[in-house]
């Protein structure tokens, strides 16, 4: 408990803003002196000078201190009274508990911001109710030079150690990014911008252009299907650099010894995986046939047959859909992600895929499929031959057709 530990009234105060970019960065602060500027909180707003208005009464501090301590004297032991004042300062901050159904005030440490800002603005906030105790308690413990600019969230009151231990640790705020397998960039960029606070078609102006001008380490022509699917956690208004540069990271690290014998024993290159990896993870609804879809893909890959793989078309229609016609596919017929005009893989991934998709690329089942067409409720069939095929898409569209009371809608999902 903060010495004089009544809560008291209290208006909201919201200091001013710092830019996003430089929050969550260490920041060497100074101790500002009685006359110093305060740029981010006033003396009205933190009721220093006269009455407290987090707590209209309270120990005075100049009691708890006790004696002066003469250095160098013969009576008095300075080590052990600061020891002594430091006890008292831990027992009178430690002896309550905030309120039940109490809700955490949200403060913004400004880059720059000196401790005494740091303990005035707490204090017109009523998370603490004694400032210059708790800038006394902080001197003591040595942790009154090195605060963490970055948004907080504090209950009122709060201990004086764990804001201590927030700010000096950096523990700030932070928002989830959530980057779901098989997301393009199109996709992924909305929640980016979300986070860094910059606008959605600048963050995918950035991520789209060429990985050589963006200097990253990925073996494909930019970062489509490198930005691993993955919850992440980030600061508001976090730096593009650092999220992008958190996603790539996380990318590396699935890369293991064992799944780079695997792609060497596969004859593949990194690139050529993760394509693959980002087709069967579009075809797929079941993380079980992933092996299986691999395994078709493979096998018309080593036969040299053409993938005529359905989301390979979409991506280079410009997204996704929910059928693939043939009427759409003439717009596209020389594009180099077509996989029903160009041989081999695409040049690169069509989306990020996950761990289960990238390791069935790895380990494709041992099969004899070459063909497979789904079913209404995404599973698929799979065959060996031509005649078995056309069998398995006359079914389907039979099904959809009873499920839907439609006639003629098309391909569907399917390779022929």
């Amino acid at each position: 408990m903060d010495p004089g530990g009544s809560r008291g009234g209290c208006s909201p105060f919201r200091p001013d803003r710092t830019p996003r970019s430089l929050r969550g960065r260490a920041v060497h602060v100074r101790e500002g002196g009685e006359g110093g500027t305060k740029p981010w909180v006033t003396q009205e707003q933190t009721g220093e000078e006269g009455t407290d208005r987090c707590s209209g009464s309270g120990p005075d501090s100049s009691k708890l201190a006790g004696p002066a301590i003469r250095r160098g004297g013969d009576g008095v032991n300075s080590r052990h009274l600061k020891s002594t004042f430091l006890a008292i300062l831990l027992v009178l901050n430690g002896c309550s508990s905030p309120p039940p159904g109490s809700l955490p005030e949200e403060l913004t440490v400004p880059a720059g911001a000196t401790f005494r800002e740091v303990a005035d603005t707490l204090h017109a906030r009523c998370i603490i109710t004694k400032p210059r105790l708790f800038r006394a308690y902080a001197r003591l413990r040595g942790l009154d030079r090195e605060v963490r600019s970055g948004e907080y969230a504090f209950l009122r009151p709060t201990p004086w150690s764990r804001i201590l231990r927030d700010l000096t640790e950096g523990r700030v705020l932070t928002e989830a990014l959530t980057v779901p397998e098989g997301f393009t960039l199109k996709q992924i960029a909305p929640r980016i911008a979300a986070i860094t606070g910059m606008e959605e078609d600048s963050v995918l102006a950035e991520i789209t252009a060429p990985s050589a001008e963006l200097d990253w380490e990925v073996p494909g022509p930019g970062l489509e299907g490198y930005l691993f699917p993955d919850t992440y956690r980030f600061a508001p208004g976090a730096p593009l650099r650092e999220v992008l540069g958190a996603m790539v990271a996380r990318y590396h690290q699935v890369w293991t010894p064992e799944r780079i014998e695997l792609m060497e024993a596969q004859g593949m290159t990194e690139g050529e995986v993760v394509t693959l990896a980002s087709i069967v993870q579009a075809e797929a609804r079941l993380q079980e046939e992933m092996p299986i879809i691999a395994s078709v893909y493979r096998n018309r890959l080593d036969r040299g047959q053409i993938l005529q793989a359905d989301p390979t078309v979409l991506y280079a229609l410009g997204g996704p859909r929910a059928r693939l016609l043939f009427a759409a596919m003439d717009s596209v017929a020389d594009h180099p992600y077509n996989t029903y005009t160009q041989p081999g893989l695409p040049p690169g991934p069509i989306g990020s895929p996950g761990l289960a998709a990238l390791d069935a690329a790895l380990s494709p089942a041992e099969t004899g499929f070459y063909y497979f067409v789904a079913h209404p409720d995404g599973t698929h069939i799979f065959s060996s031959t031509l005649t078995e095929h056309n069998r398995a898409v006359a079914q389907t569209r039979l099904e959809r057709d009873r499920m839907r009371g439609e006639e003629g809608q098309g391909q569907g999902d399917e390779t022929p």
